[in-house]
């Protein structure tokens, strides 16, 4: 067989076995040592597995990630989640749909502790749901805000989905991490303005506004969470203006979240023990991620699909953005079936290669891939989001859940279309670094 057949049949049986929810680190490293061998000789491809261990372990690139995971756990740990709703709420909550709105917002700030999507939602759900079912929103509306405001979490940085685009394409973090936000915000007012106008329309669906609070409460519901404010804008504002390298901005966030619970006693010693345990559980879970991937990526690379691929279709009379449309389409179908990372892992040393000598910024496409992987989470049979709030709540169908987040969904393509027509939304802060 030749190399390009071997790199398909590799391709498939690695997709079975992600659909089939095996371990998705597990699934590279087998398919990618198996594949190389082939190819190769089964010493060689031993001796490159223990090779790409080794460089993925040593990265001191990637000592950016379990830093921001670790200060992540540590906030999230804290109960800073209940204090950034009740303050969105003082100022958003007397306005018909407040609640929702608020949720949207508290998402957007709690986004940019964790990184991570499926955190997000679990967190916000978990204090914002019985609060909108106390005030007779309608389940749908709860849900779909919860929903919408979880998709943030990998999008405002410090976010895990654009580090792991980072490692696996090697662009420079830190604009990654800057790209995305400026799209975080502006994602974060378009669900804003969806569900004002969804409340509107039918005002049933947010029957009761709530009394407005005064100035002096408004203002005395920032007390508790000014310092998460500090510590984002130490770390992301330090990698913005080239005060830390990535790494460095991580550990001053970490370091900082540590000294913040323990001088305001909000953790005790179990919950900070659960708060380094699980880190340590997902950098771990990451780390084989990214140790299949990279041997994986050398299988791939010496089947030469990337490159034939590429040759392929700069060979084609069509314009470059009908082949755009055609990878986002193929991310959306997967988003369907897939989790982020393992759509990640799989399609980046193919598509990465492509984009790239179709002249796109690889900077903006990571944005993109971004926003497909978010619609995936909100869209069945998948929904990942979505199956997280039913299992937090389940007096709320999951079908309602589903058709709920359809204007949600209608907003995140909208807003899709227009960073194609206007890339300067997400490239221009990044340029800026430079």
């Amino acid at each position: 067989m030749s190399n390009e057949i071997v790199g398909v049949i590799g391709i498939g049986i690695l997709l079975v076995l992600i659909l089939l929810r095996a371990p998705v680190g597990l699934s590279l490293l087998l398919i990618g040592f198996t594949g190389y061998s082939y190819l190769t000789r089964w010493d060689v491809g031993l001796a490159q597995l223990g090779m790409q261990t080794f460089n993925v372990a040593s990265s001191y690139v990637l000592s950016v990630m379990p830093l921001f995971i670790l200060m992540g756990m540590i906030l999230s740990y804290s109960g800073l989640g209940k204090d950034l709703f009740d303050g969105v709420d003082r100022w958003f909550g007397h306005v018909r749909g407040g609640l929702a709105m608020a949720t949207i917002g508290a998402s957007a700030i709690f986004s940019a502790i964790s990184g991570s999507a499926n955190a997000t939602t679990a967190t916000v759900a978990r204090v914002t749901l019985p609060e909108m079912k106390r005030y007779g929103y309608n389940p749908g509306l709860a849900a779909s805000s919860v929903a919408a405001g979880g998709t943030l979490g990998i999008l405002i940085p410090p976010s895990v989905a654009l580090i792991l685009y980072g490692v696996l394409t090697m662009e420079p973090i830190g604009p990654l991490l800057i790209a995305g936000l400026v799209p975080g915000i502006l994602c974060m007012i378009v669900f804003i303005l969806t569900i004002y106008f969804q409340v509107r329309k039918n005002p049933l669906l947010a029957p009761r506004s709530l009394a407005k609070a005064s100035m002096r409460d408004q203002l005395k519901s920032l007390i508790p969470i000014w310092p998460f404010f500090l510590i984002f804008f130490i770390s992301v504002g330090g990698i913005y203006f080239g005060i830390f390298t990535p790494t460095e901005a991580a550990g001053v966030g970490a370091f900082s979240a540590f000294i913040y619970t323990v001088l305001t006693k909000r953790l005790n010693w179990k919950k900070m023990k659960e708060a380094f345990d699980e880190s340590a559980r997902l950098t771990a879970m990451i780390f084989i991620i990214l140790i299949g991937a990279s041997l994986f990526g050398s299988f791939l690379a010496i089947t030469k699909i990337p490159s034939t691929l590429s040759s392929l279709v700069a060979g084609l009379d069509v314009s470059p953005y009908v082949v755009l449309a055609m990878i986002l389409g193929l991310y959306l179908i997967l988003g369907l079936f897939l989790e982020g990372i393992a759509i990640q892992v799989l399609t980046l040393p193919i598509v990465y290669p492509l984009i790239i000598s179709l002249g796109f910024d690889g900077v903006w496409f990571a944005v993109m891939m971004v926003m497909m992987i978010n619609i995936g989470l909100l869209t069945p049979p998948l929904g990942v989001l979505c199956y997280i709030i039913h299992g937090i709540d389940k007096t709320i169908p999951l079908e309602q859940i589903f058709k709920s987040v359809i204007p949600m969904l209608i907003s995140m393509i909208l807003i899709t279309i227009l960073f194609i027509i206007f890339p300067q939304i997400i490239t221009f802060l990044p340029n800026l670094m430079q």
